[in-house]
């Protein structure tokens, strides 16, 4: 199962950042929230299935709050002009073919942009490294384009969806800088992010997604003292975020350590 915050104070209780001395209350800090399939598939063993009207709705309660989602690659930018405030990264691991099919049509009628990790090792195939639920088929190359054609990020979850923390050094290499130069052959472009695969990431794994030439690299929680943008924290969206959670999850995002730090 997905990784969660789970202890969360009443909906209804204080805000954690109250105005101190008078001064105004810090703006939200900036976070990135991670998605998976979006499908009305029932069968969902490891939490990573959102139906289309629950992510609308979910949007739709960040529009309602002044927030807008964008890619990975927008909310760094904004952060580095000191201009993050109101920004939601949104992410999207794995390349399912429901990206393009059923998330990116609710995405466009927002106004949102997104990141997608895709894995140009299984182009056009299906999600094997999960042992049971449904087999889910993933992008291909006209996937993949339509994506960046739609102003979508595309960025590289590895080849083939291999814990990399128990990867080879031979085989880490592979899965980190073969997957780049893949995905920049499909999109004609740089690729500037990558995603752990089961958000597992040690200092090794690390070290070598910097070494491939990724501008960053996404996790689930923060990574080794150090890691900055190459572990970048995570918060997982599921089916049964509802606003009332939605609402705990950006207030417990500093507080957990799943806020984007300040440059």
């Amino acid at each position: 199962m997905v990784a969660d915050i789970l202890a969360a104070p009443r909906a209804d209780g204080p805000d954690p950042e109250p105005p101190v001395g008078g001064r105004p209350r810090r703006r939200p800090a900036a976070w990135v929230a991670m998605y998976h399939s979006v499908s009305n598939c029932r069968d969902d063993p490891y939490n990573v299935t959102v139906t289309p009207a629950r992510l609308d709705r979910q949007l739709a309660w960040m529009a309602g709050r002044g927030l807008r989602g964008v890619s990975v690659h927008e909310l760094l930018a904004a952060r580095a002009r000191g201009a993050a405030g109101g920004l939601v990264g949104l992410t999207f691991d794995d390349g399912y073919t429901d990206f393009v099919t059923t998330a990116l049509p609710v995405l466009r009628r927002r106004g949102f942009t997104a990141t997608v990790f895709v894995l140009p090792g299984r182009l056009g195939g299906e999600n094997a490294w999960e042992p049971t639920g449904p087999r889910k088929p993933l992008l291909d190359v006209d996937g993949i384009r339509r994506a960046v054609a739609a102003g979508m990020e595309v960025a590289s979850h590895g080849l083939t969806h291999l814990d990399l923390t128990r990867a080879t050094d031979q085989v880490l290499h592979t899965e980190v800088d073969d997957s780049r130069h893949r995905l920049a052959e499909i999109t004609g472009g740089d690729v500037e992010g990558f995603c752990y695969p089961y958000g597992r990431l040690d200092q090794r794994a690390a070290d070598a997604v910097r070494r491939a030439g990724y501008h960053y690299a996404c996790a689930i929680d923060p990574g080794p003292a150090g890691s900055g943008d190459f572990a970048l924290p995570r918060i997982h969206l599921g089916e049964a975020d509802t606003s009332v959670r939605l609402e705990l999850k950006r207030r417990l995002a500093r507080f957990y350590g799943r806020a984007l730090e300040a440059v």
